[in-house]
């Protein structure tokens, strides 16, 4: 296994992807936040503040769950579910929101904004906003918000305002989009709290930061219970960001195993996809350069999912870096495979999943058969299903 070097360097750069690929009207707004963050994260203040929130106001740490059933009902490896399902707001979204505000508040920045796709996002979001008595407008694709309505009302509950966004396909690009035109608009007052592990330099490596604290629980509570590292780590990729928490800490275990799984949709050949390392190429899509799914002439091609947080073109930088480092393998599971695997969770072993965290799910249901009983896997249960269960239950004609 290679060794990586600390990643990424003082420009943002995870190799040859990643970067700063904005206007440059956010030019200036980008690089102040990178030098607050760079203080804060040597600032004991502010660490300790960030981690009383993530203990007393998210929920950590949690649990790591062996699913026990599911795995007599598998045979082979051991299965260990990282219940970032039970964090408030019912994912693991909340860890990098309250970061990101508290570093709103450094920066003196009372309005913020945010893009959201399945809504988790926006609801973490809407919480600290609200928690700290700002201002909050989230971008949510129209598509998007139709089959999330749930975590629609919950923001607006929050005292978010949401605006639909019907340009396009209408969902998570879009809604981006909306969000850094936003920003453009009103940089000086305003900080957008990017969702995922993407987008330009910091937000990579701020928000991997932010979800590192996943794989730090995850590694000691494994040590506890088993007394050894997992073999096998696996996440769900839209962007990126909870399986780039998980996966971090362990970089540098060459015992370990991690496969990120994408939305395969309605199958690679069918077009219908977001599984960006099935046919996708370098590009640059919103700040960053990255694998992008695109037409011969460059296009940004048509997405889906019936995941609404995975339905998005690109994924982020640090993944493609360690996909090409063979560090990280990809894998996909489908529309199909995902909503089984919603199902055989929730009757096997009482946890309703996120249909992101579903993909991950269905790959494991696959992959753990054919391991031996004494291998260990962790699956991050990266965010709980109440905002998909009419959509799961009109698919099942529940």
């Amino acid at each position: 296994m290679p060794t990586l070097a600390p990643m990424p360097d003082a420009r943002g750069h995870f190799g040859p992807y990643g970067g700063m690929f904005v206007p440059e009207t956010l030019m200036a707004a980008l690089e102040e936040l990178t030098a607050e963050y760079e203080r804060a994260r040597h600032d004991p203040a502010f660490r300790r503040e960030l981690d009383e929130l993530l203990r007393d106001f998210a929920g950590r740490p949690t649990p790591l769950y062996f699913a026990e059933r599911l795995t007599k009902r598998l045979g082979g490896a051991k299965i260990y579910l990282k219940r970032e399902d039970l964090l408030h707001t019912g994912a693991h979204k909340i860890n990098n929101a309250l970061g990101q505000i508290l570093l709103a508040q450094r920066m003196g920045k009372r309005r913020i904004i945010a893009e959201t796709g399945a809504g988790q996002h926006g609801v973490a979001t809407a919480t600290v906003a609200a928690r700290s008595g700002c201002e909050c407008v989230v971008y949510m694709g129209a598509v998007d918000m139709e089959r999330q309505a749930l975590n629609v009302a919950r923001m607006r509950f929050l005292g978010a305002k949401v605006v639909a966004v019907t340009a396009g396909q209408a969902t998570l690009k879009e809604a981006i989009n909306e969000a850094m035109r936003d920003w453009v608009t009103n940089v000086r007052t305003t900080h957008y709290i990017l969702g995922s592990a993407l987008g330009s330099h910091p937000y990579p490596m701020m928000v991997r930061d932010f979800h590192r604290v996943i794989g730090v629980e995850a590694r000691r509570q494994m040590l506890e219970r088993e007394a050894r590292l997992p073999d096998l780590l696996i996440a769900c990729v839209g962007g990126g960001s909870n399986a780039i928490g998980l996966f971090h800490p362990f970089l540098q275990d060459a015992s370990v195993r991690m496969i990120g799984v994408e939305a395969g949709g309605e199958g690679i050949r069918s077009g219908k996809h977001a599984a960006r390392f099935q046919g996708g190429k370098l590009g640059v899509l919103q700040g960053t350069k990255t694998f992008v799914l695109t037409d011969a002439d460059g296009q940004i091609e048509l997405t889906h999912s019936v995941s609404a947080g995975l339905d998005y073109a690109a994924i982020g930088p640090e993944h493609s870096f360690l996909r090409d480092s063979g560090r990280v393998t990809y894998d996909y599971a489908t529309d199909d495979e995902a909503l089984a695997a919603f199902r055989t969770l929730a009757e096997v072993e009482g946890i309703i999943p996120a249909l992101e965290t579903a993909h991950a799910i269905a790959h494991a249901i696959k992959t753990a058969p054919t391991l031996p009983a004494d291998q260990l896997i962790i699956v991050n249960c990266s965010g709980r299903g109440d905002k998909d269960v009419s959509q799961a239950a009109a698919h099942f004609g529940l």
